[in-house]
């Protein structure tokens, strides 16, 4: 019989062959929902949907019942693989080479899936199927996307059908270079923003008759860039402002253009709510356009929340696992973009622990069989850990 770490390895080129580029499942989830009822475990497939947006395929898989109820959330969506003719091995070949598996999605994140999957299966088969709580799997095809159809509404109708986690794991890429670097417990908040400074048109000969508006996003700019936010705070680092676009839409080079636009980003720390950042923002814009003629208008579009899992039981018994099968200590990180876990905060405690970052949306993305045989080491270990710390079960 192979054994978990092999299993790891045969699900996660399973699902890498399937090109499920969001929003298209492309048979990942049925990959999945095959290899868990096998295990006993009970599947619903959810499809979702909402205006504007398309139908979005996710599954939640389950097995056992009541208290505790471990859940491990991730995405079998992925990004475009881009011109193919660039990658040495196709994006949906799952080839392996050298001890490296290639592929799109192999570190983000269907090599995590297969590694959980793996351990979950292993775990349950050891106790008959007999687990002293539930583990469920919480996998959505809409986290590279609007990430309207998907995670959120699942944890809907999980609520709904009486099953919220007590605690959650996502799979995530979490390591920056080596397998057993970091624990994320929480991520940023993402605030997008959209300034326009509009002024009046004229003769770049006769700018006196004129209120050029490229003067003001400057001005602005400088001002958003040279005001620190805020110094950081315990679990994370100083809030950061970046400018992502500035046009003013002028192909003339004898015309002062009549308007001026810049997009950006804040990522922002739990110093900061959405609407205060924003009052802040516009209160800065607004004096770094007093007394000129200019005109500006702030922007936004929804935001993504900050959050953190204040150090607990969670992070020390993932910690414990990778220690033991890594020899690491692994940093508790707040860093990194947005993820599932922004949702998933709302309904129970949340960390995450995957493979590395550093080929995801890459060409060539790939994970060594070596860090697909520790994670999966890792998930069992602290699966078997969570159930006998919470749960009075046998760690076997």
């Amino acid at each position: 019989m192979p054994t978990p770490a092999g299993n790891a390895v045969e699900i996660a080129r399973s699902l890498i062959r399937c090109p499920s580029i969001t929003p298209d499942d492309a048979g990942a989830l049925g990959v999945l929902t095959a290899l868990l009822s096998e295990a006993g475990f009970v599947c619903d497939r959810l499809t979702f949907s909402g205006d504007g947006t398309p139908d979005i395929d996710n599954l939640v898989a389950r097995i056992g019942s009541g208290a505790p109820h471990l859940c491990f959330a991730g995405h079998t969506d992925v990004v475009p693989p881009g011109d193919e003719s660039l990658w040495r091995h196709p994006p949906f070949a799952a080839e392996i080479a050298d001890g490296i598996l290639y592929g799109r999605g192999a570190s983000d994140m269907k090599g995590a899936i297969a590694c959980f999957a793996a351990a979950a299966i292993a775990y349950a088969a050891e106790r008959n199927g007999k687990i002293d709580g539930t583990i469920s799997l919480l996998i959505t095809g809409d986290e590279e996307g609007p990430a309207i159809n998907g995670t959120k509404k699942v944890l809907a109708w999980m609520a709904g059908a009486g099953l919220t986690p007590d605690h959650c794991l996502v799979g995530e890429p979490s390591n920056p270079a080596t397998l057993g670097q970091a624990i994320k417990i929480g991520r940023r908040g993402s605030l997008c923003g959209h300034l326009t400074v509009t002024g009046q048109q004229g003769h770049v000969a006769y700018p006196h008759l004129a209120a050029n508006p490229a003067k003001g996003i400057v001005a602005a700019l400088a001002t958003l860039y040279g005001t620190p936010l805020d110094e950081g705070s315990v679990h994370f680092a100083p809030s950061n402002f970046e400018v992502t676009s500035i046009d003013v839409g002028n192909p003339a080079t004898n015309v002062i253009p009549a308007r001026a636009e810049a997009r950006f980003n804040i990522r922002f720390n739990d110093n900061h709510d959405p609407d205060s950042l924003k009052e802040r923002l516009r209160a800065l814009v607004t004096s770094s356009l007093a007394n000129t003629e200019l005109r500006a208008t702030l922007d936004f579009a929804p935001h993504g929340d900050v959050f953190v899992t204040e150090p607990g039981n969670l992070d020390a018994l993932l910690g414990e696992a990778v220690t033991a099968v890594t020899g690491k200590t692994p940093a508790l990180s707040t860093d990194g973009g947005t993820s599932d876990a922004r949702f998933i905060k709302d309904y129970c405690p949340v960390v995450e622990f995957g493979l590395t970052t550093q080929t995801i949306h890459k060409t060539d993305e790939n994970v060594a069989l070596a860090d697909l045989e520790a994670l999966t080491a890792i998930y069992r270990r602290f699966i078997a850990r969570y159930f006998e710390t919470l749960g009075n079960a046998d760690a076997g």
